[in-house]
């Protein structure tokens, strides 16, 4: 459940475990529909959803809703690429730059009403979902492909393969 740059997905991508702990004893503390937004070099658009509590590093920053924007969409104005162009090109320093706070505060979220907002981030959410559908998909079929080879070139046994001959 600890978030840090390293273990946060170029590209949008999500989260992955980490592979190491803090050593301090206190973290930022995010929970459920937090919007998780890498704070260092933002052009590798590192963006998550929160769908469980837990703790992160000063670098990730936490960005939390108050009842008048839907927590879906927030997410989804930040995922979109202007929201990195304007965080990149407003950053601070040249060889690990970091995202100014106060311009991300200052972003423009689009002003519509609550339930445009929910049925913004529905849409958007049955997206994500067929897209992960469809990758977990292509990740099974990748498998197969690679066993049907493996069984076929590697062990010699595609079919016919008692009448064939070897040289």
């Amino acid at each position: 459940t600890y978030i840090s740059t390293e273990n946060m997905l170029p590209n949008k991508e999500g989260v992955t475990n980490a592979t190491s702990l803090p050593s301090v004893e206190l973290t930022q503390e995010y929970k459920v529909g937090d919007v998780l937004v890498s704070n260092i070099r933002p052009y590798f658009k590192k963006i998550w959803f929160a769908d469980k509590k837990g703790g992160c590093s000063n670098d990730v920053l936490v960005l939390k809703t108050n009842k008048s924007v839907n927590k879906r969409f927030l997410y989804y104005v930040l995922s979109d690429n202007n929201f990195f162009n304007y965080s990149t090109v407003t950053s601070k320093g040249t060889k690990m730059p970091r995202g100014s706070k106060t311009a991300i505060m200052k972003y423009l979220v689009p002003d519509v009403d609550m339930p445009t907002q929910k049925r913004i981030a529905e849409i958007l959410s049955a997206y994500d979902d067929l897209i992960e559908n469809n990758n977990h998909r292509i990740a099974l079929l990748e498998k197969t492909a690679q066993e049907l080879y493996k069984e076929w070139f590697v062990r010699f046994r595609f079919p016919g393969h008692e009448a064939a001959k070897f040289v």
